[in-house]
């Protein structure tokens, strides 16, 4: 259990190299004027942070540097909040000032602000299909006992899946299903769909057809299919300008995965979970990444997961910026999807 004093000396160290990148001793602490403890004592607190893991020596100073352990310990119990400055906000909101015609723009736009703000790397996985719209739906009677429903895009795309005919279902039931669900989802982006079905059209098959369980498997089985999903970088270089990074091999491993990997990279962020996480060093599972952070959130849509954006930076990371601006991104992100659907 730390003591507030070493809680302070943690957080004072840490906060100093995130922005010096640059090791710190007792004496420059003691120097710091909302630091009123000697140099000797902050001396002695060192000795015990070091010996639990929390910084650590450098190989060229005499002074410390948070361990991946502290900066972990940082994050989960030292950030505080960070009022984003108002060139931030400003930038953020010229952004989404818009009117919002290709959601593609907004999300490649969002991409390049956040590496322009943070000089890191930025990640975002969104669905690749984010123009094209349901134009309608068809089904037709193959048997007494089959049909195929026919799924037709404004691109001319068509995809079709035979079902079943559920037992005493005639054409008149048949007709309701297919006005209803044109209805409601015709002019609706593909990946905006299962959301409609779930929140309009469930509601409106169970008031006005006989054979509703059956058919709203169907319709999910057929529409809740998985999207092809795309990367949108910003500041793909930005990573290996920081000056944390000068193992040579190390950056050609980590230029080689950003230029790459992107099916890689696009499988890690799939399987984010909902919310903000922050990954440190080799907490991270691909290789070329242990020596960085990686911070992602995700943004959804109707309550549907849309996809999640990412910073790649150095373990010498502005935490509690960054998240700020993670959480004012995706929320943004979020209200843009849910405006530009209506």
């Amino acid at each position: 259990m730390l003591t507030e004093r070493q809680l302070r000396i943690l957080q004072v160290i840490v906060d100093d190299f995130i922005q010096t990148a640059q090791p710190i001793g007792s004496r420059a602490i003691s120097n710091k004027q909302d630091v009123a403890y000697s140099a000797a004592t902050i001396r002695n607190d060192m000795a015990e942070l070091e010996q639990l893991g929390l910084i650590e020596k450098t190989h060229t100073s005499s002074g410390r540097i948070p361990s991946e352990k502290g900066y972990r310990f940082y994050v989960d119990h030292l950030l505080t909040p960070f009022h984003l400055s108002r060139q931030d906000t400003s930038a953020i909101k010229q952004t989404f000032s818009t009117n919002i015609r290709q959601m593609e723009e907004v999300v490649q736009q969002s991409a390049a602000l956040l590496s322009e703000l943070t000089n890191y790397t930025s990640i975002i996985l969104g669905p690749e299909l984010l123009e094209t719209k349901l134009k309608h739906i068809q089904i037709l009677t193959l048997s007494d006992f089959s049909a195929v429903m026919i799924l037709v895009t404004d691109t001319g795309h068509v995809e079709h899946k035979s079902f079943r005919i559920p037992d005493g279902m005639d054409h008149a039931e048949m007709e309701k299903v297919v006005n209803i669900l044109n209805d409601r989802l015709a002019g609706v982006p593909l990946m905006m769909v299962p959301g409609r079905l779930k929140s309009e059209v469930q509601e409106l098959l169970k008031q006005h057809t006989v054979h509703f369980d059956t058919m709203f498997a169907y319709l999910r089985s057929f529409m809740e299919t998985e999207q092809p999903l795309k990367l949108y970088f910003g500041g793909k270089t930005n990573i290996l300008m920081q000056p944390d990074f000068q193992d040579l091999n190390k950056l050609r491993s980590l230029y080689t995965m950003i230029e790459e990997e992107g099916e890689t990279i696009a499988r890690l962020l799939k399987g984010e979970q909902n919310g903000l996480h922050v990954s440190i060093g080799t907490e991270n599972k691909l290789s070329a990444m242990q020596d960085c952070s990686f911070v992602t959130a995700s943004y959804t849509a109707d309550g549907i997961h849309m996809g999640t954006v990412a910073l790649l930076g150095p373990t010498r990371m502005e935490y509690s910026r960054v998240m700020s601006l993670m959480h004012v991104l995706t929320n943004k992100l979020t209200s843009a999807y849910q405006d530009w659907q209506k």
